[in-house]
């Protein structure tokens, strides 16, 4: 397994709203930033992006990354997620 970063820029709230319902459909997930999540899955980063794709516009977007060398950040969202970030990255 693998952790991906997501970083998305979605322009309505409805469909911001699916897309972290997405992304919490995973069966380890942390919220980075408002526009940035971490996931662990067993696919990969085309997989992760297509399976958000049918929720997001034209005009939206997406980036996934998968991580793994290294990673350092201030502020996580609390420190339940900046564990899960220590742990998983």
């Amino acid at each position: 397994m693998s952790c991906y970063i997501v970083l998305f820029e979605v322009q309505e709230a409805s469909r911001l709203s699916a897309l972290t319902d997405a992304l919490k459909s995973y069966s380890s997930y942390c919220p980075v930033t408002a526009h940035a999540w971490a996931v662990i899955t067993e696919t990969g980063a085309k997989e992760v992006r297509d399976k958000l794709l049918p929720l997001v516009g034209r005009k939206d977007q997406i980036f996934v990354i998968r991580s793994g060398t290294e990673g350092a950040w201030l502020n996580a969202y609390g420190p339940k997620h900046s564990e899960w970030l220590k742990k998983n990255l």
